[in-house]
């Protein structure tokens, strides 16, 4: 793939989550105007790409992933105006607008769906997926939604089901029905028409699904449903596609990525993130870490994908926990963890993501209350796991450690109240370590997260190496160090991170002993070559390039 590359191959990605970023009207509510006001700040990090997390009009059951209308912005983060503007503000500071697409349900109080409940007989009854109760009254199979509770809602007027892997305001499409497929292409040419850089594609790996059978992801009319919509849409403009695809392996995200299929530039996998996970409770119940599965992860995913596909890197989203306190220090080791991380991910090969306030080190919460909560994943679960005889206290834990308002609590931009997020309460309180923690502060150190992630996004740009250097696995059985080579041609980096909170003695293997190079980046002072055995710091990483002639 190497010297065919779009120019997303080496760009790096910033995901927006609008509700918790910047309020610019002062209404406890992240907005679009909050947005545009951030723009130098983001082209002073680098990135080229926004994904911005749904902005639609929506009843916001699901904090925006219950669209209600596709080409309309919710009143409270903007207008579509500011939404134009934010699109052109952007492309000022070279950043293209990446926007959230969700296509696999729309929310209840969408037109489609209110004129399906009115009969069935209305043209857009099959624009979703009805059934008929079984005879004795019962749901029409025992489906569960991922929201907890069925999957199925009975609407009283007509005597049947309609399907939801959501929320019960969530009703998925009915992707079978042409009608829809055209609907949803139609809707997508317009925002590109609009001048956007393309789609994160949510759940789209539950489009082709088989609701009879209960085969919800990877269907068996998914890769045709995809290969139909890049023909219709994308597939003749230079955009990047991602989709989120939780099922995906290896095999299926080639089928999905390889160019020569047209189907989208690339997907989310998230192996990474359920190694943690709990065979039975999954996330309620993390696992302790293993450094070892981990790297097998990425060392599997970055050596299939290396002709015929492509990577998305990432730690966090809006779904997930702060990587600082997942697999860092969110105390004593925060700043150097937080590095640490950042290095070890990006040197890999694929297109870096990173999260809002990932790039100053903010850390999960720990609210003391249930109450304090909002995310709806959140309290349905914990409601129905201790009416079930799971433990408060253990509920809380597992929310504190992987629960979604981890990654929304709003940016942190100073030491002024509410973090400089707003000048009134925000609609989900701010972690309390905002005083110490903020942009503010970072960009007033120069030795901070923000600059080490801005050095990060400029090696990547102008070293072709990281883009399309072979990866290759070094000391894959040690419990503490990651470590991997990169090579392209003669030209080799190295990247060695310490993932423990002490000191390790490291003898290194032959391929990087001995060697004289250039120090490209490190969270302890520089090494510029390595004898057979080195001493790591806590938490310390760093990369080191050099040319094998």
């Amino acid at each position: 793939m190497q010297n065919t590359g779009k120019w997303w191959h080496n760009a790096v990605v910033y995901q927006i989550y609008p509700r918790s970023f910047c309020d610019a009207n002062n209404d406890g509510i992240g907005d679009l105007a909050g947005i545009i006001s951030k723009l130098d700040y983001l082209q002073r990090l680098g990135i080229n790409i926004i994904w911005l997390s749904p902005v639609y009009q929506s009843p916001m059951d699901d904090n925006g992933y219950d669209i209600s209308d596709y080409q309309n912005i919710a009143a409270e983060f903007g207008t579509l105006d500011e939404m134009e503007t934010l699109i052109a503000e952007a492309k000022k500071r070279d950043i293209q607008i990446v926007m959230d697409l969700v296509v696999n349900h729309t929310s209840d109080e969408h037109p489609w769906f209110i004129e399906a409940k009115k009969s069935k007989d209305n043209p857009y009854r099959h624009y979703y997926i009805w059934r008929k109760p079984k005879d004795d009254g019962s749901v029409p199979n025992n489906f569960h939604s991922y929201f907890g509770g069925s999957g199925w809602e009975f609407d009283e007027e007509s005597g049947e089901y309609y399907f939801h892997q959501f929320s019960k305001r969530q009703p998925d499409l009915n992707w079978e029905n042409s009608q829809v497929q055209a609907e949803i292409h139609k809707m997508m040419n317009w925002w590109l028409d609009k001048g956007i850089g393309g789609f994160r594609m949510d759940v789209i790996d539950l489009i082709g699904k088989d609701v009879d059978n209960e085969i919800m992801a990877d269907g068996p009319q998914l890769h045709h449903l995809l290969q139909q919509m890049n023909r219709a849409t994308f597939g003749q403009r230079d955009v990047l596609t991602v989709g989120e695809t939780w099922s995906a392996t290896p095999e299926t995200a080639k089928l999905y990525s390889d160019p020569a299929r047209n189907e989208l530039s690339m997907v989310f996998q998230f192996e990474h993130i359920t190694i943690g996970y709990h065979p039975q409770h999954g996330k309620w119940q993390p696992q302790p870490f293993d450094l070892i599965k981990l790297k097998q992860v990425f060392n599997k995913w970055q050596t299939a994908l290396v002709d015929s596909g492509w990577n998305s890197l990432f730690w966090n989203n809006h779904d997930l926990p702060r990587i600082v306190s997942k697999y860092g220090d969110p105390g004593l080791f925060r700043v150097e963890s937080a590095k640490m991380l950042a290095t070890t991910l990006h040197f890999m090969q694929g297109t870096p993501y990173i999260y809002q306030g990932e790039e100053i080190g903010m850390t999960n919460v720990r609210f003391p209350k249930i109450e304090d909560y909002q995310d709806i994943e959140s309290l349905n679960l914990y409601s129905e796991r201790t009416e079930a005889g799971v433990p408060a206290e253990e509920m809380m834990e597992g929310i504190y450690t992987n629960g979604r308002d981890n990654a929304r609590t709003p940016m942190q931009w100073s030491n002024e109240a509410n973090g400089g997020f707003s000048r009134v309460s925000p609609w989900l309180k701010v972690n309390p370590n905002y005083t110490e923690i903020n942009v503010e502060a970072a960009l007033n150190d120069p030795d901070s997260i923000f600059f080490h992630y801005q050095k990060l996004i400029a090696l990547r740009k102008n070293k072709p190496i990281i883009t399309w250097g072979k990866y290759q696995q070094l000391l894959e059985a040690h419990q503490e160090v990651f470590a991997y080579q990169r090579i392209l041609d003669n030209e080799h980096i190295v990247v060695i991170s310490n993932f423990c909170g002490h000191q390790v003695q490291l003898p290194l293997p032959a391929e990087i002993r001995n060697i004289e190079g250039e120090w490209l980046i490190g969270n302890y002072p520089p090494r510029h070559g390595l004898a057979e055995e080195i001493t790591l710091q806590p938490y310390e990483s760093f990369a080191i390039s050099w040319l094998n002639n």
